[in-house]
């Protein structure tokens, strides 16, 4: 019997049987601009291609402040936000790239030591609460997607992530763990209560099908020993919130992994989503599978591949499914979002592979 879209996710979520492998193309904005032709938008290239959607439902929190605020401000492509505190003000300033469609970091607002505690101050100010009126947004998404699409909602990112990325930056964050530890603790605790509290509110209210953790998680940005004694024993803690309320929560991990594996493989966790292979991640889903042989692979290519011919992409993604001990818990993905410059072609030409390609259940 054919499965629905939300059906062929959820049982890969849980390694069921199914009816074929689930096949979802993440395109953004960015790819529908670049490849817009004679569609209208992303969802009908989405309708050409026959993929198995992902849906977002948006989050049900919201933060509430009583002593410090945040200004923000655009100029040009460049949008500036002011944290202030009573212990000073720290500035951050993202850049908007038309052809990706996103906005990357241009200035981290903690530069040296002093600026932990105002950043500190900052998050301890921050209450989190349940956003009724985004609850009933959240539900409304979710059952316009209906059996068409699987939805999802992202919590948040867990404390040392945001640090690297958003807040200080690869290598200063690394020289301010070096040289300042306690300090920077101090900020990821205070970051972690929030965190949780959002796991707490988006487990009880969201009607997602499953929530994700959006990690960009990579040994190319963090060492296995950070990971293990930062993120590892957080991210524990939101995977219990989420299991209390049978929520099934996913981590979105992009980079190296391989030599996570062993702390990986303790994550009681659904999936791993955007689960990038050789060349651009390091880690193939046979050792993903080897490893974690529990856990939803939702990936399975990488950016490289997509930049080639429909039956390269078909080779290697046959290459990488005839070893694997049986196809129960895979949903295959670009992996990152879409080159830009593969055609909508090309991915119909691989999703129609991939819906006959003959599973394996055992």
């Amino acid at each position: 019997m054919e499965m629905t879209p939300k059906e062929r996710w959820l049982a890969a979520l849980r390694l069921q049987p199914l009816d074929r492998l689930p096949f979802w193309p993440k395109l953004d904005r960015a790819y529908s601009i670049a490849n817009a032709g004679s569609f209208a938008d992303t969802e009908a290239i989405h309708a050409f291609i026959h993929s198995d959607r992902l849906a977002s439902t948006g989050i049900c929190n919201k933060v509430t402040r009583s002593r410090t605020a945040t200004n923000v401000s655009t100029q040009g492509n460049v949008t500036t936000h002011i944290y202030r505190t009573r212990f000073g003000h720290l500035v951050r300033a993202d850049r908007f790239d038309e052809i990706s469609q996103s906005r990357h970091p241009v200035e981290f607002p903690i530069k040296r030591r002093e600026d932990l505690a105002i950043m500190t101050e900052w998050y301890l100010d921050q209450e989190v609460e349940l956003d009724a009126a985004a609850a009933e947004h959240a539900r409304a998404a979710h059952d316009q997607a209906g059996d068409d699409a699987v939805t999802a909602a992202s919590i948040d990112t867990s404390p040392l992530m945001e640090f690297v990325q958003h807040l200080a930056g690869v290598e200063n964050a690394h020289l301010l763990l070096s040289d300042c530890p306690a300090e920077v603790e101090g900020l990821f605790g205070v970051m972690h209560r929030i965190v949780l509290r959002r796991a707490e509110i988006e487990s009880a209210h969201n009607p997602a099908d499953f929530l994700i953790l959006s990690e960009n998680t990579s040994t190319t940005l963090i060492s296995p020993a950070q990971y293990h004694t930062y993120c590892l024993p957080h991210l524990m803690e939101y995977a219990r919130i989420a299991g209390q309320a049978n929520r099934p929560l996913v981590l979105h991990m992009c980079g190296h992994l391989k030599a996570l594996l062993p702390d990986l493989a303790c994550l009681p966790v659904a999936g791993f989503e955007a689960f990038t292979t050789p060349p651009v991640g390091n880690t193939t889903l046979l050792d993903a599978r080897s490893a974690c042989p529990n856990t939803c692979l939702i990936g399975g290519t990488s950016a490289v591949s997509w930049t080639r011919s429909a039956p390269a992409i078909i080779a290697e993604l046959e290459l990488g499914l005839s070893v694997l001990p049986h196809h129960r818990g895979l949903v295959i993905t670009s992996g990152g979002v879409m080159p830009q410059r593969c055609l909508p072609e090309t991915i119909k030409a691989v999703c129609d592979w991939v819906r006959q390609y003959p599973i394996r259940a055992s």
